[in-house]
């Protein structure tokens, strides 16, 4: 009994005093999260790296069709060629509502 009620006083003691400095770390965490999302230089990289991404995923879709032949799915081939047509068209978005630049 005596150790259950010591773990217990712990706990509670833990989860009191975590919460007071708890709250204040978890906000600095938090803002300095945000400003590393909104620097600029963070944001050219995770563009450039979806772009290069697209860039590769397309290559990588004719290769295969290109190996595959007939056999790849026509909701596939259909999707694709849908893609191409809006990127070939200038859209700026994507299904999810992300920038395609």
């Amino acid at each position: 009994m005596r150790y259950r009620l010591t773990f217990v006083t712990g706990v509670v003691l833990g989860y009191v005093l975590g919460t007071r400095a708890g709250r204040e770390r978890y906000e600095q965490l938090k803002k300095s999260a945000q400003r590393f999302a909104q620097n600029p230089a963070v944001r050219n990289t995770a563009e450039t790296a979806a772009q290069q991404g697209r860039d590769i995923a397309g290559r990588a879709y004719h290769v295969v069709s290109d190996r595959m032949g007939d056999r790849m799915p026509e909701s596939v081939s259909q999707r694709v060629r849908a893609l191409r047509e809006r990127s070939a068209q200038g859209a700026g978005e994507d299904d999810w509502g992300t920038s395609n630049t």
